[in-house]
């Protein structure tokens, strides 16, 4: 080999080791986008909406917006997704609370105003504080739905395996993040480096609840074939629904909010029952 050829081939190589340093070491950059300005509720045009802080057992403050359920309806335990903040999802909150339905939402670490950096399992950790902050609010687990938004689907599928619930609702659920990195960096050993690893496809076989999966089949960010496979691989009772040309953001206008409230009121309704 000559000496060019040689040089070439370890700066090649050693172009290749800097890429996998730099995801492994700078991975939650490309994984968490947090914005972390605090908005409070009011501001927010929630006025119906309250302000909770959880402390952490490590010393963090985690920001949470609570709107209260009407008699009788259910209250939503929501983890969103990996951008913005609780201001972005105003519209959905507001949807919801007009139907009755309570919305207990966690941002995350670093996000909304609340302290500390994001992990999986400081994630994990915090919504389990949050669901036993909602049984404290005097909301009983057999009213309380688990939903989860794009990442935080790795967050519900985790809390829902561990804790009673009424229901699990995953809105664009993806297998693992790691799968997903694979996808997007094949020439990296992504699999390999993921530290936040999410990995609903190993977890969803223990969760013991009915669940509800909402995908959208134009969905980008992440393809219908993960909600699907995540589908196949969970317990009864379930039901799937994918919505021709919607995608991560907008199936609200395919009707994907519909078709979760019907779901939810049929759960109510007792025609939706686990399997004994």
């Amino acid at each position: 080999m000559s000496s060019v050829l040689t040089y070439f081939v370890g700066a090649a190589g050693a172009l290749y080791l800097t890429a996998v340093a730099i995801m492994f070491f700078a991975q939650r950059h490309f994984l968490y986008f947090p914005d972390p300005v605090r908005t409070a509720p009011m501001t927010a045009g929630l006025p119906d909406v309250e302000e909770r802080i959880l402390e952490t057992p490590d010393g963090e403050r985690i920001i949470a917006w609570y709107g209260k359920a009407k008699p009788g309806q259910p209250t939503l335990l929501y983890f969103h997704g990996n951008g913005a903040a609780l201001d972005d999802r105003r519209e959905r909150i507001r949807a919801y609370l007009d139907l009755g339905r309570g919305v207990y939402m966690m941002s995350y670490r670093g996000y909304s105003g609340s302290t500390g950096s994001p992990t999986e399992r400081a994630n994990v950790a915090d919504a389990k504080l949050a669901y036993d902050a909602l049984l404290r609010e005097g909301v009983a687990a057999k009213d309380i739905l688990i939903y989860g938004e794009s990442l935080g689907t790795g967050v519900a599928v985790q809390l829902a395996r561990e804790n009673p619930t009424l229901g699990l609702i995953l809105d664009s659920p993806f297998t693992s993040v790691a799968e997903r990195a694979a996808d997007f960096y094949p020439w990296l050993p992504a699999r390999l480096l993921m530290t936040d690893r999410y990995d609903s496809l190993s977890v969803i076989g223990e969760v013991q609840t009915p669940l509800f999966i909402l995908h959208g089949e134009a969905d980008e960010i992440v393809p219908v074939e993960m909600g699907r496979k995540l589908f196949a691989h969970a317990n009864e009772p379930k039901e799937i629904v994918t919505l021709r040309g919607a995608g991560h953001n907008d199936h609200f206008m395919y009707g994907s909010f519909e078709a979760i409230n019907a779901w939810i009121d049929r759960l109510r309704a007792g025609k939706i029952a686990p399997q004994r």
